[in-house]
């Protein structure tokens, strides 16, 4: 079955050549016990590697059963190894830190062999080879006649037709040796057996055939074979090797130094660890700096009103010399030249409302739409307003047309989606609740829980400065909101003026409810709110109250009119612009606030308002104020800045560890360059080879990414006390979970970059110079 047809081998050290195998010829019966025999160096033990496939052949031809070897490539020597030879070791090449089983079960992992089937080979392998009691120890605890045995096991459990024997006996003693002897006789029996010594005794002993070897050439055959030519009945089965019995092999591995893994891992986690913290404090310094910029936009949001400042025209008049004129120019003021009229039609509304709810989830629209307000005090209803202004009195026309049509208080906007985020973001609730319906109004105190006394005596409260009210006493306050076609009365000459019967107005039909339902004050100690000190409600209210009197009585007559319909004074036409807003007969707000939801959200927000004035004349562009502007400039990019700085210096030593990882594994490979060799002779593939390495990087990586991030989050307890102490910020450091899995996936790639050169570097070592390796 086996055939070598003049095999020649030649080693060249400098000029000199050594022929290890000579121009060999012979041929191996399908079952018989060949002993070889020679001195030491020559070219024995050669033969067999070269049968082996352990070493390749100069020329000539290896033939198994009827086909050639000369074609093959790496990967047909691996399989031809992993499925058709067996290797019994005189030093035995078990692998210390793999189980007896495992050890037996190598060959079989590799050629794909299922795990149950696996299994039980290797069992009845061992048993048969007579360490059946012992099945469950560990290498270290046998003697070295087990050892053999279990190589023997090893070498056979895959069931190949050929073993090959270097020395098995050369460590043992007499009586092991005759009984490793009797074992590899009656294997010879099923198989081609082909066996190395030094020892003629036990050759001739036990061997059925014998060829002595001398100078690279066959000396003597006591029972030559002559292959006749036959057709081609050589089957090659491909090995294969998965990643995770790479990881099982390497977890073993790794599992036998735990100190050296655990001061690896530690040591390549130093720049993990720094990252990990440098974000952690970026995280938390950038919150920092969302929550004054949330605070900054909530004072300060995108603002569009009916005349807005033209910045642009503001810097244009820049000559400061002196003149030498004897005459005077006039000159429009720069502030007058800067006033733009904004054109705010229903399609430029429409236009803001398409903002992105991303970007903003508050925008508000004010209305110049007065409040038609009475409240019961002392028993009796009396006009009242929401406003921080000091009561001024009078009796004429302008006083009364003031006093209905006066818009007072603080206007907070609703949600778009119908929700209080505004609210609950920037003030506390200190008493009461948020409101929950268009008709709940709330009061704002100031941070010493102060509020207006103008805004609670305009609402029918006596009260005396520095005078206390118990919560009790404001929550639940109510206001009745009139309707205009019950609120004005129109005389016998057509004008219109406030009416008087109160209580009727209260009991009216279309009249609201409104009811303080909370006290609140700012969060934060470094804002005062947007909110004046006072009453505030919703801004749809406004929109309510507008909606619903557009169509009144008031409204259709001032429609029809040049005049005031309450004073009947002739109106210019800005003039009935503004009256017509104050009595609910104007759609178009007074005002726009737009809350951007972070500082780059405004951004992108005045982007998009850009868009709409993009090829319009001045006149029919939209000015917008943007007050949060500077505080952008000054905080936009610089936590990014300063986050990337310090990722590049604690990056260093992510490449320090990375190299100290590949020198870590460098070192791995050559201590166990004689586990190498036997995987190969088992049949490894280079691939599994470097697979057995990388998988061990993997773990190395993994393991120090899990121990950085670990490390860097306890960390950030100490740390937050320290800064708390020091800067007054609580809970500045924090992790965010997901920068921690983005931490360990960067440390296990960057580990296996740094480990796979020595793993290739592994995978290219000659088998049977890795098997003699100590």
């Amino acid at each position: 079955m086996l055939q070598l047809k003049n095999i020649k081998k030649y080693y060249h050290v400098g000029d000199s050549i050594t022929k290890a195998l000579d121009n060999v010829s012979v041929a191996f019966r399908r079952q018989e016990f060949v002993a070889i025999l020679g001195p030491s160096g020559s070219g024995k033990t050669t033969m067999l590697n070269v049968i082996g496939g352990l070493d390749q052949y100069d020329s000539g031809d290896l033939i198994i059963d009827g086909k050639s070897t000369k074609s093959f490539k790496d990967s047909d020597w691996d399989a031809y190894r992993n499925n058709s030879i067996g290797f019994i070791f005189q030093s035995y090449n078990l692998i210390n830190h793999l189980s007896l089983l495992d050890n037996v079960e190598m060959g079989m992992t590799l050629s794909g062999v299922p795990a149950a089937e696996k299994k039980q080979k290797a069992k009845d392998a061992l048993v048969r080879v007579g360490l059946g009691p012992h099945m469950n120890k560990k290498i270290n605890q046998l003697s070295g006649g087990q050892m053999q045995r279990v190589a023997i096991a090893r070498a056979i459990a895959n069931d190949p037709e050929i073993l090959l024997a270097d020395e098995p006996t050369g460590a043992l003693d007499t009586e092991t040796s005759n009984e490793i002897m009797q074992l590899i006789q009656e294997l010879s029996k099923e198989r081609l057996v082909i066996m190395v010594t030094h020892n003629p005794d036990l050759a001739h002993e036990y061997a059925d055939r014998i060829i002595e070897f001398a100078d690279g050439q066959i000396q003597h055959d006591s029972r030559p074979h002559e292959e006749h030519p036959k057709a081609d009945e050589f089957k090659l089965k491909r090995t294969k090797m998965s990643f995770w019995t790479a990881l099982k092999l390497s977890f073993n591995n790794i599992r036998t130094k735990k100190g050296r893994t655990f001061l690896t891992m530690f040591a390549s986690s130093i720049g993990i660890i720094g990252i990990a913290i440098v974000l952690a404090l970026s995280n938390g310094f950038q919150k920092q700096i969302d929550k004054t910029q949330r605070e900054t936009l909530s004072q300060f949001p995108i603002t569009i009103t009916q005349v807005g400042q033209d910045t642009s025209t503001q810097n244009q008049n820049t000559d400061t010399k002196f003149s030498k004129r004897q005459n005077v120019t006039a000159k429009t003021s720069a502030a007058e030249k800067a006033q733009h009229d904004n054109k705010l039609t229903q399609k430029y509304l429409n236009y803001v409302d398409g903002i992105s709810h991303k970007l903003t989830n508050n925008i508000s629209k004010t209305y110049a739409t007065g409040l038609n307000l009475v409240r019961e005090v002392d028993g009796k209803y009396k006009p009242v307003k929401f406003s921080n202004a000091k009561e001024t009195g009078g009796t004429d026309a302008s006083a009364m047309m003031a006093q209905a049509t006066g818009v007072g208080g603080s206007v907070y906007p609703i949600d778009r989606t119908g929700g209080q985020s505004f609210l609950k973001s920037n003030y506390k609730v200190i008493a009461g609740n948020y409101p929950t319906e268009t008709t709940d109004v709330v009061m704002i105190v100031n941070r010493d829980n102060s509020i207006n006394i103008n805004a609670l005596k305009n609402i029918g409260f006596k009260v005396k400065e520095n005078g206390r009210f118990n919560f009790d006493q404001l929550l639940g306050t109510t206001i009745k909101l009139v309707a205009n076609d019950d609120y004005y009365q129109q005389l016998p000459t057509g004008n219109f003026l406030p009416g008087n019967d109160y209580q009727q107005m209260a009991k009216a039909d279309k009249t609201k409810t409104l009811k303080v339902v909370g006290i609140l004050r700012v969060k934060s100690k470094n804002s005062d709110g947007l909110l004046a000190s006072g009453l505030a409600y919703s801004d749809r209210l406004t929109k309510e109250i507008m909606t619903e009197n557009k169509n009144s009585a008031i409204v259709q007559a001032q429609e029809r009119s040049d005049k005031n319909v309450m004073t009947n004074q002739d109106l210019q036409p800005e003039a009935r612009t503004q009256m017509m807003a104050a009595i609910g007969g104007s759609a178009i707000p007074t005002s726009i606030q737009i809350y951007p939801t972070s500082f780059k959200d405004k951004d992108n927000i005045l982007k998009y308002l850009d868009r709409y004035n993009k090829g319009k004349s001045k006149a029919d562009k939209v000015i917008y104020t943007d007050l949060a502007g500077n505080v952008s400039n000054l905080t936009g990019g610089l936590m990014d800045a300063i986050t990337y700085v310090l990722i590049a210096f604690a990056g260093i030593s992510l490449v320090t560890s990375m190299i100290m990882i590949a020198i870590i594994t460098y070192t791995s490979v050559l201590e166990r360059t004689k586990e190498i060799g036997v995987l190969k002779a088992l049949g490894a593939r280079k691939r599994d080879i470097t697979r057995v390495f990388d998988a061990e990087t993997t773990i190395l990586g993994f393991g120090s990414g899990v121990l950085g991030v670990l490390i860097a989050w306890l960390l950030t307890f100490p740390a937050n006390i320290i800064l708390e102490n020091i800067t007054g910020l609580a809970g500045v450091a924090h992790l965010n979970p997901l920068h921690g899995v983005i931490l360990i996936i960067i440390s296990t790639i960057l580990t296996v970059l740094g480990g796979h050169i020595p793993a290739r570097m592994a995978a290219r070592k000659d088998a049977a110079i890795a098997l003699r390796s100590e």
